[in-house]
């Protein structure tokens, strides 16, 4: 098997049972539950819901805000299109704040200057595994009783002020896409305290099915019941994002072994620091006093003078490195918001709705100085190749 370091628990195992108990689908089985269950214990929080993607996950948290048609949601420029095709998937309309340019995510200070009459929702993003500044925005959202969903989806096990960032939002989500700290294959889970949104986004995510309750997402339990024929199964709208039993079964064994995955890249990280370290054209994501940054990537803004980014970049791999990962362009400066086509969604609302370079200056001026480094590796005899390679180039252009 590859990557045998990353399914060396009970992936095997979990995945026999679900194959040996006939293979049923989230709303039937219960590998979906123990996964749940076991991933909402390690966040601190009440609820988790499972769902097919780390997008799925953004779409049900804004239906279970009640964000409709006209809404305003306010998210950062820095980020994965996910977060606005979800929003327009309501037809609501993204409003974007700009970054602080040492931590990279979205500042505080620039999101209370974007609220209106029409904004329902925050959605900050704790990117590359270093929470958001959460208490200002949790204060913002309190002062205009707006919600927060705060996206997750790199920052497994990340720590904000010292406290676990799924105790803090309204709805904390995550990604178990390939890369991410554990994995499914593809796949999201959503965690949150309040009963009536798990409720919410746990029937979004399964075709509104009226028997589904916040922590358990079976309806096949009494077949009597079901297989009534004046029985009524929806009574709310919804899609279906379920996810998959197998992937569930991975789900529930790289949950059981996320604080080895997490340590790890943290330790990887600290070498990254520790190559860097006294590189004036160099400066690594700031972590605060009190954050624990889990480091999906190790992201650093690029300054040198007289070398390109892509130079550097050829020659790091020259050096033996395996590349070094862009920040993704703006999301307004993307062809599918320059191109305006959003607009076919629903002209009513989006027919003078436009994004124009300047909106957010700070992170114009990082997103292109931004370099990703490779966290996921196995162990650290594999990092340190790359990072070696790393110092080699840092000494190069010195």
């Amino acid at each position: 098997m590859k990557n045998t370091w990353r399914f060396s628990g009970n992936e095997l195992k979990y995945l026999r049972e679900v194959i040996d108990s006939g293979f049923g689908s989230g709303t039937s089985g219960s590998m979906n539950n123990r996964f749940e269950n076991a991933f909402a214990e390690q966040c601190g929080a009440k609820y988790a819901i499972t769902f097919n993607s780390g997008t799925s996950t953004l779409h049900a948290a804004l239906a279970a805000l009640d964000i409709n048609a006209g809404d305003e949601v306010i998210v950062p420029p820095l980020t994965v299109i996910s977060n606005i095709d979800v929003i327009f998937a309501q037809n609501a309309v993204p409003v974007f704040a700009d970054i602080d340019p040492n931590t990279f995510n979205i500042d505080p200070k620039y999101i209370e200057k974007k609220i209106t009459k029409k904004t329902k929702c925050i959605m900050p993003v704790s990117l590359y595994g270093l929470s958001a500044d959460l208490d200002p925005i949790m204060k913002i959202a309190k002062k205009y009783n707006i919600g927060v969903i705060n996206d997750a989806a790199e920052a497994f096990g990340s720590l904000y002020k010292n406290k676990k960032i799924a105790e803090i939002a309204d709805i904390t989500s995550y990604s178990t896409e390939n890369s991410k700290h554990i994995t499914t294959g593809d796949g999201g889970i959503v965690v949150t305290n309040n009963e009536k949104y798990a409720i919410a986004m746990r029937k979004f995510g399964s075709l509104g099915y009226a028997a589904m309750k916040s922590g358990d997402g079976r309806i096949r339990i009494n077949k009597n019941v079901f297989q009534d024929p004046s029985y009524k199964r929806h009574d709310t709208l919804g899609l279906n994002y379920r996810m998959p039993e197998v992937a569930a079964a991975l789900g529930l064994a790289q949950t059981e072994r996320l604080k080895h995955f997490v340590d790890l890249r943290i330790k990887i990280a600290d070498m990254y620091l520790e190559a860097v370290s006294g590189c004036n054209f160099i400066t690594p994501q700031k972590t605060p006093d009190g954050y624990l940054n889990t480091y999906w990537c190790f992201t650093v803004k690029f300054e040198h003078k007289d070398v390109s980014w892509k130079e550097f970049r050829d020659k790091f791999l020259s050096f033996g490195g395996d590349g070094i990962y862009a920040a993704w362009t703006l999301s307004y400066e993307e062809t599918v918001m320059t191109s305006e086509i959003y607009k076919k969604k629903a002209l009513h609302y989006y027919k003078n709705l436009s994004y124009k370079k300047g909106l957010c200056p700070v992170a114009e001026i990082t997103q292109p100085k931004l370099m990703q480094f490779v966290t996921n590796y196995g162990d650290i005899r594999e990092a340190s190749v790359k990072i070696k390679a790393l110092k080699k180039t840092i000494d190069f252009f010195n």
